[in-house]
């Protein structure tokens, strides 16, 4: 199959899924993901991630280059094993696809706005971005160097010329603000105010966010013109996170001192909790800075551990199948299975609303979730 046709046969196939809207059809078929993608990507096998090169697999890498899914480019922890290179970390994507054509067709632009796209990755997000409303009207924001330099690399080959700033992406570009759409392409829970100083009056930001419970949603603020954006939880979009926020990965490296815990019994079923969207995204907002791993065992048993790396908390349920309480421990100056009992009769006593019903409001003095209407906030924790 050439270029071409590869090209076309995804636009049709995100037409035909409903993520590509007719705003975007245009951009997404003159602009080539092809050309955006390194030579060497990773794919996720069972033991971690081991690259494809397009050098000795050309058929393959043009394949999953041309398919709507994600693809990681950059790792952070590459070893030899056995003669084959694998890593457990990947640090930098391209979004599938139609991702990125939810997110752009969330920003609602119009010929002649200016954007601000935050994690440049590829360059792929940039070039759509260009497409649509000219080179002038984009900058581009990525806090890797290598990567920024890749992008600013492939988008000039492929005929765009956005401004690609090096930097962090939490400060905004202020030289050039203010910006009518912002976009962000990392995950975040803390939303930096910059971009709120930064976009225009009735501007959108649209941004992935997220829990260590849940990652994540997708968020789009409105900008008041008073210092304030808010908006509502319009979709899910789970991403990378921004670095300077990524939670800690290792759960197990908080649980110690187990002999010293507090043992307890539960009536929760931990399924009801992390095995239901909803109630792990509310967890995730009244149980903050908590991190979550499961242990499976025999017959349908598995361990939760929750962990706060910070204050070095732990907790931990041991579900077995069929019964009406279930252990539990706690240790450190955070109960965090407590929490957990907590937001979820608090999410219960909310009717047990859905993501979608909630919202985020950022000021000045920070940021708070509502339910409904910012009229009705979020507890700060359950």
């Amino acid at each position: 199959m050439s270029r071409e046709s590869s090209r076309v046969g995804l636009v049709e196939e995100l037409t035909r899924g409903g993520y590509l809207s007719p705003a975007w059809r245009e951009a997404f078929t003159r602009v080539d993901r092809e050309r955006f993608i390194p030579d060497r990507i990773w794919i996720r096998g069972d033991d971690g991630y081991h690259p494809l090169n397009r050098t000795t697999d050309p058929d393959r890498w043009h394949a999953l280059v041309h398919d709507d899914r994600a693809l990681v480019t950059q790792v952070e922890d590459q070893v030899e094993d056995n003669g084959r290179d694998t890593a457990l970390i990947p640090s930098s994507s391209a979004s599938m696809p139609r991702v990125v054509a939810t997110m752009l067709d969330a920003l609602a632009v119009t010929d002649g706005q200016t954007a601000l796209e935050i994690g440049t990755g590829t360059g792929y997000n940039a070039a759509l971005l260009s497409e649509r409303l000219g080179d002038r009207q984009v900058v581009s924001i990525e806090v890797d160097p290598r990567i920024a330099d890749t992008a600013r690399a492939s988008l000039k080959a492929a005929g765009y010329a956005p401004t690609v700033v090096t930097g962090d992406g939490g400060l905004g570009c202020p030289e050039y603000a203010p910006y009518d759409r912002v976009i962000v392409t990392c995950a975040l829970h803390t939303v930096p105010y910059p971009l709120v100083e930064q976009t225009a009056p009735g501007g959108a930001i649209v941004l992935p966010w997220g829990t260590g419970l849940y990652n994540g949603v997708l968020l789009r603020l409105t900008a008041g013109g008073d210092g304030t954006a808010s908006g509502p939880v319009i979709g899910d979009s789970a991403f990378m996170w921004n670095r300077g926020e990524t939670p800690h990965r290792n759960v197990m490296a908080t649980v110690k001192e187990q002999d010293r815990a507090t043992a307890t019994r539960t009536r929760l079923d931990p399924r009801l909790v992390l095995g239901d969207e909803n109630a792990a995204f509310t967890a995730g907002i009244l149980v903050p800075d908590c991190r979550y791993s499961v242990g499976h065992g025999p017959d349908g048993e598995f361990t939760l551990w929750l962990a706060d790396h910070a204050t070095g908390s732990w907790a931990s349920v041991d579900y077995i199948p069929d019964a009406a309480e279930h252990d539990s421990r706690q240790y450190g100056p955070r109960t965090l299975w407590s929490e957990v009992e907590t937001a979820y009769a608090w999410w219960r006593s909310a009717g047990s609303p859905d993501r979608t019903r909630y919202g985020l409001t950022v000021n000045a003095a920070g940021q708070h979730l509502w339910l409904d209407s910012p009229d009705t906030p979020v507890p700060e924790r359950g």
